[in-house]
Order: structure tokens, then sequence, then C-alpha cells
């Protein structure tokens, strides 16, 4: 048989290489969406400047807590990815959450907030953990009290909500958090330039990950422009996790919706920045992503995936962690003599 120079050979390789990497990037195209630069239009709460700029300053104030010591970036840290680094968040005098708390950066586009669900949009969400008796342990009444009590937010909330005879309201102060956090995108993920075009944007190790995520079947549950986020599903489809990662106690979106089919269904969460966001599920214990996706293989998938599939799909959800915004800590509004005390008990 004539050999054939290795030379003449070089461009049927190259050109196979290209076509098997055009190839992915199509099946990744029909799955998944780059995350957008700007935020999204809220129909039922668009955003303007001074909406943004008041919901900046509620999303930090403390002064929304019974304590006057948590603020909403208190377990949705700015600065740690817009999460808190912790299994369950610590509130109201060191008491601990039931869940891991989600990020907030790109949660505008999951199908609703929460692990279950309960709240339909961050609007909603805003309200849940200032109520919630572990968490910031107030109420809507004693948070207009205070925000009235604060010279300087009387003249934002007029600029957020002209015309409005009440503009410091329950209503309008998640509002303006909701159209202030609609704001926290992460774009521009190595994933996301691929996407787009740029082929180099992922190592050979990295597009092999995503061969993985799409063939294995992570991405019917995790899909779209969160890489998660829309939809419910049953945490333990294939085989049962281990009772510390899903609690028997917590049974998930059925207490919202009294439906025997949603015990132990739980939103896929959105896997944006699932690097930087640990630890992982709902209980918050799991602390590495190859653990993570060890978990994930059997319980969801019911197969036993090989180290370097595991080792392989870690590496493509690296690509995931997006550019996080740069914020500066606002500077909040000094109350005054009618400003309630800060109660700790």
């Amino acid at each position: 048989m004539k050999k054939i120079p290795l030379l003449l050979l070089l461009p049927l390789c190259l050109c196979q290489t290209s076509h098997a990497a055009d190839d992915l990037m199509s099946r990744a195209n029909k799955l998944f969406k780059p995350i957008p630069t700007k935020a999204p239009h809220l129909k039922a709460n668009p955003a303007t400047a001074a909406k943004v700029d008041l919901g900046m300053k509620l999303f930090f104030d403390p002064r929304l807590s019974t304590s006057q010591l948590i603020s909403c970036n208190t377990c949705h840290n700015v600065g740690l990815a817009g999460a808190d680094l912790q299994e369950t968040s610590t509130g109201h005098g060191w008491q601990k959450g039931p869940r891991n708390s989600p990020t907030v950066f790109n949660a505008v586009f999951d199908v609703a907030q929460f692990w279950d669900g309960r709240a339909k949009d961050l609007q909603t969400q805003a309200k849940g953990p200032v109520q919630a008796a572990a968490e910031m342990n107030s109420n809507p009444d004693l948070v207009v009290r205070t925000l009235k009590s604060i010279p300087g937010y009387l003249p934002l909330f007029k600029a957020a909500f002209p015309g409005e005879k009440e503009p410091v309201s329950f209503d309008n102060m998640a509002k303006a958090i909701e159209v202030f956090e609609a704001t926290l995108l992460t774009p521009d993920s190595r994933f996301d330039r691929f996407l787009k075009g740029e082929a180099g944007a992922l190592d050979a190790k990295e597009k092999r990950g995503l061969r993985v995520f799409m063939d294995k079947g992570c991405a019917p549950c995790h899909a779209g422009t969160n890489v998660g986020g829309s939809d419910y599903y049953p945490f333990g489809v294939r085989e049962t996790p281990a009772t510390e990662i899903r609690p028997a106690g917590d049974t998930g979106r059925i207490m919202v919706t009294n439906t025997e089919s949603d015990r132990y269904v739980f939103k896929a969460p959105s896997l944006r920045n699932v690097a930087v966001t640990q630890p992982y599920f709902h209980s918050g214990k799991v602390w590495t992503l190859h653990d993570a996706v060890t978990v994930m293989g059997s319980a969801q998938l019911g197969v036993k995936l090989k180290d370097s599939e595991v080792a392989d799909t870690v590496a493509f959800l690296r690509t995931l962690t997006g550019r996080q915004p740069k914020l500066s800590y606002p500077l909040l509004p000094p109350g005054s003599d009618e400003t309630p005390h800060p109660q700790l008990k």
C-alpha cells in the first residue's frame, strides 16, 4: 500500500477537527444561550436609574432586618458570586435556615425563585427573607416605619416611584430590590464566548466535558440561559441520594403544591458560576464539583461516571464562571431619633 505523506494528511485532520468543533458548537447552541450583557426588561416593573439606585441601597441596608445586622447581601454576597459559602445561611439570633442560599446572580432568568419555586419572581422573593423568623425577622409595618424614619430615603423613593401618594411602601421596597437584582448578571464566560462562535474559548478537556454533559443526559434539566433554573425535577430519579444530601424531612415542592408527585421535587439550580458558589444542593452538604457531579450521575442518571468523565465535566462546569459585577458599597442614608432601635431577640 502506498504511504500518504504526513503533510498531505494534515489538512484532512484539521478539517475533521474543525468539523467536530462546529458540530459541538451547533449542538450546544440548540440547548444553551449566552448570558446577555444588559438586564432584561421587567414588563410589570420597568427599571429606571432612580429605581435601580434605590434597590441597590436597600439590598445592602441591614436596617430592613429587626436586628439591623442582616441585609440581602448577607446571604447573597455580591463579592462571593451572589452566595454566602454556607451550608445554610445564618439568620436572626444565629438561627440556621433550612436550605442553602442560591446565588442571586442571573436569578432573573430562573422560572421562579427559591428551591421550591414558591416565589414567582424576584419581587415576591424579596419580601420572603425580610419576614422569615429565621432570616431577617421583620414585618412590613416595621420595615415601612424604619424607612420613613430615615430622612434620606423619602426623596429616593419619590424619584423611583414618581407621582405615587405613598411612595415608601413594602411593595415598592421589593420592586426596587427586584430591578437592582436583575442587573446582577455575569456575561462573557468562556462558555458564552464558545456559544458565540469562539471555538478556542474551550480547550479539549472542556469540550469533552461539554459532550459528556450533553450525551449523558445532564442538559435536559440544565439548559437555557442559566444552564438550569427553568423547571422542577425529582431529586433521586434513579437512586435515592444519601440522607445527609437529601434530608428526609425536606420534601421539596410538595410543600408548595400539596401534590404527591412533587415529593422531593426541586427547581434544577442554575449552574452559572457553579465553580465559585459552593456548597451544592439544597442541603449544602456537598462541597466539591467532583462529588456533586458524581452524586448527580448516580441519583439522576443511574450511572457510575468514569473518573475521566467526571474530571472532564468539572472542567466544563468551570467555564460557566462569567464576568462578576463590580459594585461599590453604597453610602446609606443615616437614621434619625425616630428610627427603631435594633432588636436582637
